[in-house]
């Protein structure tokens, strides 16, 4: 029997439940506020980083140096196709009645004249992309981050952003497809071409002299922040300020 969505999202809650189990002795009293869970975090990191190194790295690194400029072109924008289906229900989630339109006519336009969107047709007529999803929901109806998170394989997160996993997996029109080995072609294609995309960034973070842990982590969580609040987040000290309402980003 294939493992369809319905086996997966018990594995899926696992981990989640794995890293709250893990928390109480993970934490410490020089703990960073944002990063209760560090050493945990660093562990699931270490061992994310091996697999990368080994395995993801240099099948990226194949990909993009031997496969032609064009497929990959095509790859890249027939997942991001399937992307703007989610953004068009995240942004209409979030109240923002022309970025919900402009992604609803992206995904029609792509998927019409585009060939399912391996032609990015929507960009080259104005159509513009508003990625969004569940975990930006709930950070726009002011649910915070939570503790940082590091999760096997799927990398940095938050608290917040991991308990929407279920949904997102549930919702997604590569998991939920029927056939099995179509699935798991697509599932591997469309992860090597994400890593793909990181190629350069990686390269960078690892000539520098940096703690790399502690910038992808900072880099993570500014990241999502500026994502939630549409580029336009309020000052840390408000978001800190326990008394202070939850200040929701502007519909647009």
């Amino acid at each position: 029997m294939s493992m369809n969505t319905t086996t997966r999202r018990p594995v899926y809650a696992a981990l989640l439940l794995v890293a709250a189990l893990s928390a109480g002795c993970a934490t410490g009293p020089n703990a960073n506020p944002k990063d209760p869970l560090e050493p945990m975090n660093r562990s699931i990191s270490t061992f994310n980083d091996t697999l990368d190194d080994n395995v993801l790295k240099p099948v990226a690194t194949g990909y993009r140096d031997f496969t032609p400029q064009l497929l990959q072109t095509g790859i890249s924008n027939f997942f991001r196709n399937l992307s703007d289906v989610l953004s068009t229900v995240n942004n209409g989630l979030q109240l923002k009645g022309h970025d919900t339109a402009e992604s609803f006519m992206r995904v029609t336009v792509n998927t019409v004249f585009g060939i399912y969107g391996i032609f990015d047709v929507a960009t080259e007529i104005g159509l513009q992309r508003h990625p969004e999803d569940f975990g930006q929901t709930l950070g726009y109806w002011g649910v915070p981050n939570g503790p940082y998170l590091v999760l096997p394989l799927l990398g940095p997160s938050t608290v917040r952003d991991s308990s929407v996993l279920p949904l997102d997996f549930s919702l997604d029109p590569v998991s939920n497809h029927g056939v099995s080995s179509e699935r798991t072609a697509a599932t591997v294609v469309r992860l090597v071409d994400r890593r793909a995309t990181l190629l350069r960034t990686s390269n960078l973070l690892s000539g520098a002299a940096i703690d790399k842990y502690s910038f992808t982590r900072d880099g993570y969580l500014q990241f999502r922040r500026n994502q939630v609040y549409d580029g336009n987040p309020p000052d840390e000290a408000q978001l800190e300020d326990p008394s202070a309402a939850p200040v929701a980003p502007s519909a647009k």
